[in-house]
């Protein structure tokens, strides 16, 4: 709730903001580690901490649903396992034997940050979960994310197999929005995921603040364990340019976030800053 609040308070303190004032000094971020990344050039226009090796908790999605995405097709049919429907942590509430389509799980998967859904995606796609980590991996070493490592398709807590850091992360990231299905996944603020077993839908809220908030928020994923912190990767758009910004283990990663987008547009000869 008080970071909810601090949220609220910093809108409103930081709205109007010109870019004389932005870009007279780097922001003050309080994550232990950040960047913000041109989407289109890979420029990086602040950084702190960006090669450390950190936990990415549920920013790990982002390579769970380019995987997916590039692996699966849309409308096929992922039937959920035992494991799956039982696994920790946050849920789109799964039950085992739900049937649902591809695209239905990665919109659960991606909102509400399903970790069954994400292990019911893995199976699908790849017939299990260590097949379908083999792919997240070559997919990260392929796109140049070479001090990451993933051991799961969720982001719960491997201390020694699952790994990233935040100029990773936002490699991942620009790359992945290539990809208009994924981009219009993560800008999505609210979807009804449907069953093909069972009528009720399941009502699937963006867990990402960011949107509807800032001025051209785009997505892209928050994250949370007690090993990680709080996490939070998310774009914005102006004018056709996309600025990535990544956050890890923040106790304020809203106020980070936008700080880090302002300070990035601010040099793009942005005024604006949140709605």
């Amino acid at each position: 709730m008080r970071k909810s609040f601090l949220f609220v308070l910093f809108v409103i303190a930081v709205t109007g903001m010109t870019t004389a004032l932005a870009a007279a000094a780097p922001p003050l971020v309080m994550a232990e580690a950040a960047v913000v990344m041109v989407a289109d050039t890979r420029q990086v226009l602040y950084a702190k901490n960006a090669d450390s090796i950190m936990y990415p908790a549920s920013t790990t999605k982002i390579m769970t649903l380019t995987v997916s995405l590039e692996q699966g097709a849309a409308d096929s049919v992922v039937t959920v396992g035992r494991q799956a429907a039982g696994c920790e942590g946050s849920s789109l509430e799964l039950k085992a034997g739900d049937r649902l389509h591809l695209r239905e799980a990665e919109y659960g998967m991606m909102l509400v940050s399903g970790n069954d859904a994400a292990e019911a995606i893995a199976e699908s796609v790849a017939g299990s979960i260590p097949a379908f980590v083999e792919l997240m991996n070559a997919k990260a070493q392929s796109i140049g994310a070479t001090r990451t490592h993933f051991s799961n398709p969720h982001g719960l807590p491997d201390p020694v197999n699952h790994f990233t850091t935040a100029y990773d992360l936002a490699l991942i990231t620009a790359y992945a929005l290539q990809n208009p299905a994924f981009a219009q996944i993560v800008a999505t603020r609210d979807y009804a995921v449907r069953l093909l077993n069972r009528p009720e839908l399941i009502h699937a809220g963006n867990t990402n603040k960011l949107l509807g908030a800032y001025a051209g928020a785009t997505g892209v994923k928050t994250g949370f364990t007690n090993d990680a912190g709080e996490c939070l990767v998310a774009a914005a758009k102006r004018d056709n340019v996309q600025l990535i910004a990544v956050v890890l283990n923040s106790d304020y990663r809203w106020t980070d976030t936008a700080s880090l987008l302002d300070y990035g547009f601010a040099q793009l000869g942005w005024k604006s800053s949140l709605l």
